[in-house]
């Protein structure tokens, strides 16, 4: 590309994150009502047998906080939390399985969870709450239950993990997507596990133990398998490290073994995104918090002591292995280790956290008919442990604060836990405001350091960009020695979005501590434009497939040129198709267009979509495109019928419109794929030419004369009659007349001006 420009959105605060606007459905602070309808009594003996081929059944309706669905599919889920004997188990509804286009604030599939094995009922939505802060997951928090009129009790309500999620936290949602359980749940019987260990190059081998959700990608998993055991070099080009190490140490640190850390290395997908790198996904998070039984898979241990090192010798868990294996990913693992471990538990944040989801829940949890546990067990689930009237059986599960507590004091003394990172004391750009295009010098002041290095990226869906810095005197970073860095960047953005990482032998740190998760920016000075400095160059208002989006949608599109050859800060402009409402559809901050270069926006009535998406649709009959600060219109283009997949470009670059092959996102050429075909209707007389041109048409046209660059040189009617085209201004050379009649259809003819 790469002068078709990617949006990303401008957060006018230090540090910052990528984050989706929360829903009131998974608003934390509110206990949503969900109430399902079957025709039959039996219900749940027809969803109990349904278990065995995992098949939906349809219930009448479904009603969501009082907006109700028609014909919903419902069925049990889950493997150790369904039983046929519960009077509770956990469910997925799927609103639009029968009638498509059914979904509630956007979300189609609802994942309720029933508690099983968690006395506190608060593990999974509690572990998000933490896990958000470091890595993309889903948003969680409560339902009431009720089937046919009856409570069946509280439920955790779990974000979806679906190629709605990779959208808006991944910027497209059409990559390879692998769940990684195994279909029917992992165990020791299971014949192939999760845990991407190498077994061959042939794709079939792996299926019993993952699962694809999207239409293809068996091969792309294996080759992720393939470079972690045996090409690991080369891992930051087929992973995303840096959330597959976030992923290690929460698991780590809040003891969750239902997981890639445990015994069945499950639970957590893996989604291919644009920059060809997995990105790793935290899922079922019930058991969190030493809730589930089947431990480490590496023999006995003790959860108030589970060790960063778990598993880093297991031939069953290869990426644990090979990652701490790393001295460097080491000591990034246990950065973000000791983060976790400070700013959520030695803090005592959670149980801030914690109480507040209580007290949200409480009056629900003592109404729920079906609970695994009693009121005071719930009651005393934060300082005291459960053993043995829950699901599990004998199994002993522990107060959370009862674990946490212990697991601080014992970081406190752990040999890797305790080693002395470096300290970043300062750091700057060499402007505060530097211009589009212009090289700067980023530095840090750090000591007990060995390396110092900076990561950046300029778009929001970008991987970042690891360098070395140097403290060298030759990198404007003082003299040599003085523990002061330097690194230069050239600003081709419009926003900066940087962190830091020292390390020495032993032990690392980043800067900000969430790095990569969060980061500071960095903004720089972008001119608006000026009338023509920006215009429409093409729009496709019937696109059938000249392109996809982020989504893998063949929307609609527009695309904007900039004729200059500086950048051109697009924040606060806008889009509209309605002449009476100028400011119809805004750009996001942070929107800009490069030096002579050209942006697409899907008009898609998909504002809610991650990138450039407005809230309005074109019309395939014709109709206005307007661009313009609000209340001044900076350019206008009315376009007539469009057929299916044949756009209306300026031709060349911000000249004349005409219908056109469409060209997205590079330069316009309206002669390319035009058929040179005899038309009776027309004559062209005489060729070559020295001077004047005759047309003879029986039929109106309109028409164009493109030279052999695709530039435009001009354009009229033919009217029936004759007309005269004078070429004695143009250079001698060879052109083509293009015709267009009024439903689109095209030809050309050649010819030679001496």
């Amino acid at each position: 590309m790469k002068k078709l420009l990617v949006l990303f959105f401008l957060i006018a605060v230090t540090v910052t994150t990528d984050s989706i606007a929360q829903t009131t459905f998974y608003d934390r602070a509110t206990v949503q009502t969900i109430e399902i309808f079957f025709a039959s009594s039996s219900w749940d003996a027809t969803l109990d047998a349904a278990t065995t081929t995992d098949t939906y059944t349809i219930a009448d309706s479904v009603r969501i906080n009082g907006v109700v669905f028609d014909s919903v599919g419902v069925k049990y889920k889950g493997n150790s939390s369904y039983n046929a004997s519960n009077n509770k188990n956990p469910l997925h509804l799927n609103l639009n399985y029968v009638k498509g286009g059914q979904d509630y604030e956007g979300y189609t599939d609802v994942k309720l969870q029933n508690g099983y094995q968690d006395p506190s009922m608060i593990r999974e939505v509690l572990s998000y709450a933490i896990l958000e802060q470091y890595m993309d997951c889903p948003k969680a928090n409560f339902a009431n239950v009720y089937i046919n009129g009856t409570l069946r009790g509280l439920y955790s309500n779990a974000e979806d993990i679906s190629e709605m999620f990779c959208g808006n936290h991944f910027y497209s949602s059409f990559g390879s997507f692998i769940k990684c359980n195994p279909i029917g749940g992992a165990g020791p019987t299971s014949t192939v596990n999760p845990d991407l260990k190498w077994i061959n190059s042939d794709s079939s081998s792996y299926f019993d133990g993952y699962e694809l959700k999207s239409t293809y990608g068996w091969n792309d998993l294996v080759n992720l398998i393939n470079v972690l055991n045996n090409n690991f070099t080369q891992i930051e080009t087929v992973l995303d490290v840096d959330r597959a190490l976030w992923m290690l140490a929460f698991n780590n640190v809040l003891v969750n073994l239902d997981s890639y850390s445990g015994a069945f290395r499950q639970n957590y997908y893996l989604y291919k995104d644009q920059n060809d790198r997995f990105d790793p996904i935290v899922w079922d998070l019930n058991m969190s918090f030493a809730g589930f039984p089947g431990g480490t898979g590496s023999g006995s241990y003790t959860a108030t002591s589970l060790d960063p090192m778990s598993n880093s010798t297991s031939t069953n868990h290869p990426l644990i292995k090979k990652m701490l294996a790393d001295p460097m990913y080491k000591r990034m693992y246990m950065a973000h280790l000791r983060t976790i471990v400070q700013e959520i538990f030695a803090s005592s944040d959670y149980i801030t956290t914690a109480n507040t989801i209580r007290t949200t829940i409480d009056a629900s949890v003592q109404a729920d008919p079906y609970k695994f546990y009693t009121y005071t067990q719930y009651q005393n689930s934060l300082t005291t442990s459960v053993t043995g009237s829950g699901p599990g059986g004998g199994t002993s599960i522990p107060g959370l604060q009862q674990l946490m507590d212990a697991r601080v004091t014992y970081f406190s003394s752990n040999a890797n836990y305790i080693l002395v990172a470096p300290t970043i004391s300062s750091y700057a750009p060499s402007t505060s405001t530097p211009f589009y295009g212009q090289t700067i010098t980023m530095t840090v002041t750090a000591s007990n350091e060995s390396n110092v290095y900076f990561g950046y990226r300029f778009n929001v869906d970008d991987k970042f960009t690891r360098l070395a810095m140097y403290d060298d005197g030759a990198h404007n970073d003082g003299v040599a020695g003085d523990h002061i860095y330097g690194v230069n960047v050239t600003m081709n953005c419009s926003q900066m979005q940087y962190y830091f990482y020292a390390e020495n032998a032993d032990a690392g740190l980043f800067s900000p501590q969430r790095a990569e998760h969060e980061y500071h920016t960095l903004s720089v000075i972008i001119p608006w434009p000026t009338q023509g400095q920006v215009v429409i160059n093409e729009i496709m208002a019937d696109n059938g497939a000249t392109a996809f989006d982020n989504y893998n949608e063949n929307d609609d599109w527009i695309e904007l040129y900039n004729t200059t050859s500086s950048a051109k800060d697009l924040s606060g402009m806008y889009l509209s198709d309605d002449p009476l409402l100028l400011n119809e559809w805004q750009f996001p901050s942070g929107s800009y267009i490069a030096p002579n270069s050209y942006l697409i926006v899907w008009v898609d009535k998909d504002a809610d979509q991650s990138g450039l998406h407005t809230n309005f649709k074109l019309s395939s009959a014709g109709e206005s495109v307007i661009f313009g600060n609000g209340t001044s219109v900076f350019d206008q283009v009315d376009f007539a019928a469009q057929t299916t997949d044949v756009s209306y470009a300026r031709c060349p670059d911000a000249g004349a419109f005409d219908f056109a092959i469409p060209t997205f996102g590079v330069t316009n050429n309206c002669f390319a794929g035009i058929v040179d075909a005899n038309n009776s209707d027309v004559k062209i007389y005489p060729v070559p030419t020295s001077d004047k041109l005759t047309i003879v048409s029986s039929v109106n046209y309109h028409f164009s004369v493109i030279d052999l660059m695709g530039r435009f040189i001009t354009s009229g009617a033919l009217n029936n009659g004759e007309t005269i085209l004078d070429m004695s201004s143009f250079n001698s050379g060879v052109y083509q007349v293009v015709l267009t009649d009024i439903s689109g259809n095209r030809w050309s003819r050649t010819v030679i001006k001496n």
